[in-house]
Order: structure tokens, then C-alpha cells, then sequence
């Protein structure tokens, strides 16, 4: 038996997210005072009653269908994957559930991708780098039995159906592989540095049998150029995260150190730090996630997925992980991926 399946990597990273969600939700849009006028000190944040989740969870939960769906159809590829997820993610869009404060980025290209003889490309926001593009990767960094090729790939068609920035395809890409790291096992203190090797290897390779002609809705001159400014945005942002990591101040504002997360690459540095903060500490670093300045809900869902594919499914307190809204769903996926 393999470490990943006695911790339960999936379980974890799934409840994770969906923790950090809800707990993110009461506290976005709102400065840091505001939050703790509101909710009192930061290290005693309460999930909320009903812990209801955002457009995050919604979103990694109709990824996660239309990725197992692909999987189950056989061998994972851009076209058996573009289907059942351009689906969900119009079934998602269509749903009277869909009223928790989604992105407009998300809004306009789903709304395009209803029209079944449009190109996805053509849905594509490629002036897009929101966050929304990787708060939902996680499923492609848990699903077992994949390549290299196949998981950078599905991370990126995901994430480009709405957001086609290079930049947020390129953050979607390193949120999944950090999570696949930490749920084999990675030691957490050597995660950046895997994480900007990653990105400096990959920093000129254009998914073509992924993408197609994505790159041509944007300015560049080649399918190089386009991507190289996706993966250097990022490798900007963790050396930014390298810094606040030299002189971690748990007590400051993570958002003040790599940015307010409303876009891809803060998204991930900014959860990435609050992880790395407290990483013997998860529900710590959820409650510091959801006590910022910036996209709160989305940087503690990233949170919550790192720490919860680095720890396990006990690394959730049984009566938040309880009463999270689709629990349900989100053990299923994660007793799939766990097995």
C-alpha cells in the first residue's frame, strides 16, 4: 500500500478546498480590520452555519465529472476531455445554484460555449488571467494513472475553455503539478524550488495537441512567444514567493507578499504561502488564507488543496469536514482517487 492512498491525498485535497471556500466566502471583498471586526481573531475563524461553498468548489466539482467521465471513455486526450468538461461548465453556468458571486470571466465564455458549433477556442477569453482558471485544476493534479504530457495538457485546456492568457494557462498547469507533488509526497520545503524548475523546463512548450490555434486569438508573433510570457509571469511570482518565504510574517497580510489572488498566478503564490506557512497547521493556514485582503475564498481553496493533498483527509476536523456543502460529491471523488 503506497503512502498516498493511507493518507488519502484526493479526499484531503478535495475537502481542503471546499473548506477553504466556505470559510473564504464571508471574508472576500473585505479588507483585513473588516474581517476581523467581523469575525474576531483571525486564529479562531469559525466555518460558517451552513458552510456553503462559491463558484470554486462548484466548478473543481463539474471539472472533476467531466474529467472522470473522459477518463472513463479511455485514454485521455484533448478532444475526449474538451466534451464532458464544456458541458458541466455549461450545465454549471445554466444551474439556479450558479448565484455565489462567479467570475465574469467564466459568465461570458461559458455563455459562448453553449453554442455546440462554436470552436472553444472561439469562447476563450485570451485577455483573461483570472483566477478562476486554476481555483479548479485540482482534480487533473489528483486523478491517478496519467502522463506528464496528458495532466499538463488537461490542466490547460481546462483552464483555457474560459481563461486563454497564457499566463493562466501556465498557473493552471504549476497548481496542478503542486498538487500532484504533494500528494506523492513532496516535502513541502523543497516545493518552490520544484515548482520554478517545472516552469523554467516548460517555459517554451506550446501544448499544440491541446490548444490547436488558441495562440493565433492573440498578439503574439509565435506559439513560443505566446506561452514563454504565461510561464515567466509565473516564475516572477514565485520569486516573490521565495522572498516571503526567507522572512515568513504569519502575522501580515499573505496578499501584501504575492499579490490579492484575483489573478491565476497570485492565486496560486498567495495559497501556496499560506500553506508554507503553516504547514503542520492546515486548518491555521486556512483560517490565514480566508483573512486577506484579496480573493479570500479563492486563495484558501488553493490552500486547502495543497495542504490537504500534502497531509490526508485527517487533516480536516470531522465536524467541519461534516457539514461542508456537497460533501457527498467531494468524498466520491476522492474515495475514486484515493482507490
Amino acid at each position: 500500500m503506497t503512502t498516498t492512498v493511507r493518507k488519502q491525498a484526493a479526499t484531503g485535497a478535495l475537502v481542503g478546498l471546499a473548506l477553504g471556500d466556505a470559510l473564504g466566502f464571508p471574508t472576500e471583498f473585505n479588507d483585513v480590520p473588516s474581517i476581523l471586526a467581523k469575525c474576531g481573531p483571525w486564529r479562531e475563524m469559525e466555518l460558517p452555519a451552513p458552510a456553503y461553498v462559491t463558484d470554486d468548489t462548484q466548478m473543481t466539482l463539474a471539472l472533476a465529472r467531466g474529467l472522470r467521465t473522459a477518463m472513463d471513455r479511455g485514454l485521455l486526450g484533448p478532444k475526449r476531455l474538451e466534451r464532458p468538461v464544456r458541458e458541466e461548465f455549461v450545465d454549471w453556468y445554466q444551474s439556479p445554484e450558479n448565484n455565489r458571486a462567479p467570475g465574469r470571466t467564466c459568465l461570458v465564455a461559458c455563455e459562448k460555449l453553449r453554442r455546440e458549433d462554436r470552436l472553444w477556442q472561439d469562447a476563450s477569453q485570451v485577455g483573461s488571467k483570472g483566477c478562476g482558471a486554476n481555483m479548479r485544476v485540482t482534480p487533473v493534479g489528483l486523478a491517478p494513472g496519467l502522463s506528464d504530457e496528458q495532466r499538463a495538457g488537461a490542466a490547460q485546456l481546462q483552464a483555457a475553455l474560459t481563461h486563454g492568457h497564457p499566463t493562466a494557462l501556465a498557473a493552471s498547469d504549476l497548481t496542478a503539478h503542486a498538487v500532484r507533488l504533494l500528494a506523492q509526497g513532496a516535502e513541502p520545503t523543497g516545493l518552490v524550488g520544484l515548482l520554478r524548475s517545472y516552469a523554467y523546463e516548460n517555459r517554451t512548450s506550446y501544448h499544440e495537441r491541446w490548444l490547436g490555434d488558441l495562440w493565433t486569438r492573440a498578439q503574439d508573433p509565435t506559439p513560443t512567444h505566446f506561452i514563454s510570457r504565461g510561464w515567466d509571469e509565473c516564475l516572477e511570482v514565485l520569486e516573490r514567493l521565495e522572498r516571503a518565504l526567507r522572512s515568513p510574517s504569519p502575522e501580515t497580510d499573505p496578499c501584501l507578499a504575492t499579490g490579492a489572488g484575483w489573478i491565476a498566478e497570485e492565486a496560486l503564490a498567495t495559497g501556496l504561502l499560506c500553506f508554507l506557512l503553516f504547514v503542520d497547521e492546515p486548518v491555521t493556514a486556512l483560517r490565514r488564507a480566508a483573512c486577506t485582503s484579496g480573493d479570500s475564498d479563492s486563495i484558501a481553496c488553493l490552500a486547502g488543496a495543497f495542504a490537504g493533498a500534502y497531509l490526508g483527509a485527517d487533516a480536516w476536523p470531522t465536524e467541519w469536514a461534516d457539514r461542508i456543502e456537497h460533501q457527498g460529491d467531494l468524498m466520491a471523488f476522492g474515495a475514486l482517487w484515493d482507490a
